[in-house]
């Protein structure tokens, strides 16, 4: 009884021991879409009011999870039976993405007017929570699709092992991304709460309290940054995307950096997109 008790552990330990080699494996398979979904969800999960922040961007990570945990099985299932399914849906999801990204190069470039008879002090409560609302379901959309394509690039480096490593490995990875990512998304846009507490702690005096006024001011321009560094994630993996996945494209343009070819392409679909979504709605109103 007891060999046999050993001998389960033993398994367990072992079958442990692969999924902990495996997950470094997809872990640094997946390291570049990591980066670009922090942009990405960093960017989108500012613009609160401060007692919001970390609300909205807990609901946004129980989402991103949610996901996560219905896109595993159903990439194992498509994986095992059609695996062309997972290709058609992460192209629809680059082109997404791609439009998400022209279409803030379009705002930055081309702000729409604002109707004049709206003022601050007409905003209710009602239309921030709406707005709220509206927010997080954009984040929500957009981490479904670089969800996509984190669990399948993980399912891809673990393609040869048992289906409980996959499962095993797929799922570490997952959690690991989403708490990595929106813990860091977390800890960013409480900086400037982090500085005024130094400045009130200190009394307004000293070196503390310069550090907590840098920290005051340094907020608008991370948040700056990172919206660029969003729309240019946004792009990029987009652009990743349609290169690895369409044979034509793949060997388009073969003197071209990587980074560069990527950017272009998702750029390209993004305008393309953008264009037809507006036809569309002109289409409509007519």
């Amino acid at each position: 009884m007891a060999s046999g008790i050993l001998g389960i552990l033993d398994d367990i330990a072992s079958l442990m021991d692969d999924v902990l080699i495996t997950s470094k494996m997809a872990t640094r398979k997946t390291a570049g879409i990591l980066g670009d979904d922090l942009a990405v969800n960093a960017e989108k999960a500012t613009g609160y009011l401060s007692s919001r922040e970390l609300p909205v961007i807990w609901a946004i990570t129980k989402k991103s999870l949610l996901n996560k945990f219905i896109i595993i099985p159903l990439a194992l299932l498509f994986n095992f039976f059609f695996p062309i399914v997972i290709k058609i849906v992460l192209v629809l999801g680059g082109f997404y993405l791609a439009y998400e990204g022209a279409e803030k190069i379009v705002e930055y470039f081309f702000p729409h007017a604002k109707d004049h008879k709206e003022t601050e002090a007409e905003s209710t409560e009602e239309d921030n929570a709406a707005a709220e609302k509206e927010k997080i379901k954009s984040a929500v959309r957009t981490d479904l699709i670089l969800s996509i394509e984190i669990v399948i690039i993980a399912l891809g480096t673990v393609l040869d092992q048992s289906l409980t490593i996959q499962i095993l490995t797929v799922s570490v990875v997952a959690i690991i991304a989403t708490i990595g990512v929106y813990g860091l998304v977390g800890l960013l846009v409480k900086t400037d709460d982090l500085g005024y507490k130094l400045i009130r702690d200190s009394n307004n005096k000293g070196w503390v309290s310069k550090v907590g006024h840098f920290l005051v001011r340094l907020l608008p321009y991370i948040i700056k940054f990172l919206s660029i560094v969003g729309t240019i994630a946004l792009l990029l993996v987009s652009g990743g995307i349609f290169v690895h996945n369409i044979e034509a494209l793949h060997h388009l343009f073969q003197g071209l950096h990587d980074v560069i070819k990527e950017f272009l392409i998702g750029l390209v679909a993004g305008g393309g997109s953008r264009t037809g979504n507006s036809r569309k709605e002109s289409f409509f109103i007519c």
